[in-house]
């Protein structure tokens, strides 16, 4: 009788049930609702928000309306994902990640540009002609998180 060997099935694409993506999870404190509210406005699409009280996980009666989960289906495949901290949990106080937006599509990465930057907190380079051939931008936002902004090839 030969050795048992413990295998892993391999899945194609085409059979697999689910889509693995990697997304951006900002953590903004007490602002996740109107945070993502803003976020709803740049990027548009469908906007789902879960409390704290709505889960039954406030465990602190002040954390009841605080956003557990928020998540952004934007349009062009675009997810953002967004929390509240509740009371007594320690975290970052702004952002210390960077998230990039990037593609040939320039008049919907130009009005997410133009959208971010209303109130963006610094605009680090303007959307402008860089000297790789695409136009970039880098701003902070009025949240702190830092959006990269390239637009592949775009005209003068």
């Amino acid at each position: 009788m030969g050795a048992t060997r413990a295998t892993t099935p391999v899945h194609t694409p085409e059979e697999s049930t689910m889509a693995v993506r990697l997304n951006p999870y900002i953590n903004l404190r007490d602002r996740a609702k109107e945070g993502l509210e803003f976020y709803h406005s740049v990027f548009r699409g469908e906007l789902t928000l879960s409390t704290f009280g709505e889960a039954g996980m406030a465990q602190d009666p002040a954390d009841a309306d605080k956003v557990m989960h928020g998540q952004l289906e934007g349009e062009n495949g675009l997810l953002l994902m967004a929390s509240d901290a509740p009371t007594g949990m320690e975290g970052p106080e702004v952002s210390n990640i960077s998230v990039s937006l990037s593609g040939d599509d320039e008049e919907a990465l130009t009005r997410y540009w133009n959208g971010l930057a209303e109130g963006a907190t610094t605009v680090i380079e303007p959307l402008t002609k860089a000297p790789w051939g695409d136009t970039f931008g880098m701003l902070t936002d009025r949240y702190g998180v830092t959006w990269l902004v390239n637009i592949s090839g775009a005209a003068d």
